[in-house]
């Protein structure tokens, strides 16, 4: 006979029967998940209103239709029905944009309205040096916990998904930049009164903006998009530059160089191309073909810049830029274990010594790049659900540029959450608000030199985490250096 627990020793059978009862309704009524039933069932918080209005389209009035017997006409031909009616349904075909520079005309700004001067200023602000050495787990995961999120926090920055999100590198201001899929971007301050709510939004592109990031010396914003063109947002010339155009759609870049002068685009049909943003002409310097396609994201080294990492289909490839060719190139590296089509490929901030993974087979992988001699282990694979479905853009896990051994991932579980991981699979956060995140955040980053994190949903909004003195300083500028 089994001895009993210390605590059940002396009691009767009719009370160990009774006990143990209770245990099997306790387990019943766990997997019954009542929690998450009575959240679903949870009255949800109206979404916010804030940034970008609605606009408001007017109905068309359809012809009043009349008996052809009274009118004393005969009966319509079945073709002359499928005309009119396939006539009426035919959606307008969305105009591509033309080539070269276009004016920099915000969409919500009454015509001949100039620019805010404060914007200019906040954008050609010169962010302050930051030091490189990361914090140690604990005193991260503490800064983590005092982020928070309120209502003032929630805008629509773009009318449609968020496809490409990114912070101006500011350290005393913040300013965010979002692209949809529909072309369109969006430029949001919180504090700001221009706009809506501090949302300025324009459109460069026909197609979604797939990838974005400022540039430093002079700052621009660098959006490429799927129509094939990547263009420079240049507030000082109010002119969104085009720097190449591709008959492909592009879907991802990197910078080559320290001064941004110098990208790697990564073209959807597999191509790799460098193209130097101060050549006149918007042509490649170097066009490479990779080992398949379709192509999803592209990466550079962040100190051996020659190397670089490519994600096509279920590969991912280091190749080094000093020994490509035309075609038929060879990896100096290959990341292996991916079994469906992978979403993103990045190298850590810092070192570069880690490559993190995104993987449609519901897994985030962390590889060993700190040796570029063809082998590069799998240190660490976590399992989480990439499921989003035809109208999410994808997850994607990235880096915290500040804190190279961590990275953020939007999240399909619900309650709504975004998750903090280290490299060795140890949840370290999870942001949860029932009243302000209410919805999947595919799209997020980390501020690259101020604790503040964003994610960006499919209806165009961005959520903004942020530390309690940001919540109450907000509108405090800060003295620049």
């Amino acid at each position: 006979m089994q001895s009993l627990p210390a605590h059940r020793e002396g009691l009767s059978e009719y009370e160990l029967e009774r006990l143990e009862n209770i245990r099997q309704n306790q387990a019943f009524l766990s997997s019954l998940k009542l929690p998450q039933i009575s959240e679903h069932l949870r009255p949800k918080p109206k979404p916010t209103q804030k940034g970008l209005k609605r606009e408001k389209t007017e109905t068309e009035m359809l012809p009043v239709r009349k008996s052809l017997r009274i009118q004393n006409k005969g009966p319509q031909t079945a073709i002359t029905l499928e005309m009119t009616s396939s006539a009426a349904r035919e959606p307008e075909e969305k105009a591509k944009k033309a080539q070269g520079p276009i004016p920099l005309d915000p969409i919500n700004l009454d015509e001949h309205v100039r620019l805010p001067e404060d914007l200019i200023n906040l954008w050609n602000e010169v962010p302050l040096e930051q030091e490189t050495g990361m914090s140690d787990l604990k005193s991260y995961q503490q800064m983590l916990q005092k982020l928070s999120i309120n209502d003032d926090f929630v805008v629509k920055v773009v009318k449609d998904r968020i496809c490409s999100a990114a912070f101006h590198p500011s350290s005393s201001n913040l300013l965010m930049a979002a692209g949809d899929k529909s072309g369109h971007v969006g430029l949001w301050k919180p504090d700001a009164e221009w706009g809506d709510d501090g949302v300025i939004y324009f459109e460069p592109h026909s197609r979604a903006v797939t990838s974005m990031a400022f540039s430093s010396h002079p700052c621009n914003l660098i959006t490429v998009s799927f129509d094939g063109s990547a263009r420079s947002m240049d507030l000082e010339k109010a002119v969104f530059g085009e720097m190449y155009r591709s008959p492909s759609g592009l879907k991802s870049f990197d910078f080559l160089s320290t001064n941004c002068s110098t990208l790697l685009l990564g073209v959807w049909n597999g191509d790799v191309a460098v193209v130097d943003r101060r050549t006149p002409e918007k042509l490649h310097e170097s066009l490479y073909t990779m080992a398949a396609n379709p192509l999803r994201c592209v990466h550079v080294h962040p100190v051996q810049q020659h190397y670089f990492v490519v994600a096509e289909s279920s590969f991912v490839n280091v190749y080094d830029l000093r020994h490509l060719k035309r075609r038929n190139n060879q990896a100096v590296g290959e990341l292996k274990g991916h079994s469906h089509s992978v979403s993103s490929a990045f190298f850590s901030p810092l070192t570069g010594s880690r490559v993190l993974t995104t993987c449609m087979d519901n897994k985030i992988r962390v590889f060993d790049t700190s040796q570029m001699n063809g082998r590069t282990p799998v240190l660490k694979s976590i399992t989480h659900n990439m499921q989003t479905g035809r109208w999410l853009s994808k997850l994607s896990a990235v880096w915290d540029p500040k804190q190279q051994e961590c990275f953020v991932t939007g999240s399909v579980d619900r309650p709504r959450q975004i998750q903090v991981y280290h490299e060795s699979g140890r949840l370290l956060h999870t942001f949860r608000n029932m009243d302000h995140l209410t919805t999947v955040c595919s799209i997020t980053a980390f501020h690259p030199n101020r604790n503040i994190l964003l994610g960006g949903n499919s209806s165009g909004r961005l959520h903004i985490f942020t530390d309690s003195f940001i919540n109450q300083k907000i509108s405090i500028s800060l003295p620049v250096c």
